[in-house]
């Protein structure tokens, strides 16, 4: 028998498979495909203080070995997600819910994360300061060290939930917004977000995206982001949560070698609504496969071989 148990802080996982946020929508709807409760945790789709439509069509593109998208923060808003759709999650998960949140000001981070403080149901909060598909807002802030540790420290004075900042890879030295992070007191960090890029139309001779540009995700970016995890692995002493193309079991142990403590599924949902379940289920015989007996023991080993 295997160990497949992590911990990610001070919660317990029975597994370090998580969905991402925006790839499984709010949890349940998934709940007509498989037992949803297999799953490590959920990271619900990411909220903001007041509903948004997002960006306008065409706002996603094909690519090789991943895809494009440019939704644009699109969800009913905060109140109606504490309101709906998280106990309509709550009905057929028993796991940790994970809240996802974004903002375009500080101020909106702080109401967002201040409501969700009183929700009992939200294990932890994910601050998403990587979003490259809004103007004015979210990736404005995961670019500049100062900025992003202002919102940690404004956030962290309104909640008593563990705070995790999402990190965005478009920038030349991801340890520095680390490190800023850590210091400015986030309880943990999750990396990577989607990389910025761009098809254009043969035909039309103009981008596919309405929005020009989309934040690019799938099996591409996987080296990206484990190189990524292995960085900041070495640069802070607080828990990563790994994503950025991962779609099977191996991905998950060779992410968790660079230092992830748990792992996110993002695009490989919109691939296969079953995406998480095969990797839950096919972990254990992985495991087996590379002599490894108890997962929480490997987490960052690729630094000391």
């Amino acid at each position: 028998m295997v160990d497949t148990s992590v911990r990610l802080g001070n919660i317990q996982l029975e597994n370090p498979v998580i969905p991402a946020s925006g790839t499984f929508a709010f949890g349940y709807e998934f709940a007509d495909f498989y037992d949803i409760n297999m799953l490590g945790a959920i990271v619900i789709k990411g909220l903001t203080s007041q509903a948004r439509y997002g960006n306008p069509q065409p706002r996603i593109a094909e690519c090789p070995a991943g895809m494009l998208n440019a939704i644009g923060l699109q969800n009913p808003g905060v109140d109606q997600v504490i309101g709906e759709e998280i106990p309509k999650l709550r009905k057929c998960f028993e796991k940790p819910i994970i809240a996802n949140v974004s903002g375009f000001s500080v101020e909106e981070y702080v109401e967002c994360c201040e409501k969700l403080d009183q929700v009992p149901d939200i294990s932890l909060l994910e601050i998403n300061i990587s979003c490259p598909n809004v103007k004015h807002g979210g990736m404005s802030f995961g670019t500049d060290p100062e900025s992003a540790a202002e919102v940690v420290k404004s956030v962290k004075k309104v909640t008593k939930k563990p705070v995790f900042i999402k990190l965005t890879p478009n920038i030349t030295d991801i340890t520095l917004m680390a490190k800023a992070c850590e210091d400015a007191g986030a309880d943990g960090l999750t990396l990577i977000n989607t990389l910025m890029g761009m098809r254009i139309d043969l035909n039309n001779r103009s981008p596919l995206l309405a929005n020009k540009t989309g934040g690019y995700s799938g099996k591409g970016v996987f080296p990206i982001a484990v190189r990524m995890v292995y960085q900041v692995y070495e640069a802070v002493q607080i828990p990563v949560i790994g994503v950025g193309g991962i779609s099977g079991a191996e991905d998950v142990l060779e992410m968790m070698l660079a230092g992830a403590s748990a792992v996110e599924i993002g695009a490989a949902n919109l691939v296969s609504p079953y995406a998480c379940r095969d990797i839950v289920n096919d972990l254990p015989q992985t495991m087996q496969q590379y002599g490894i007996t108890e997962l929480q023991s490997i987490i960052g080993e690729a630094h000391h071989g």
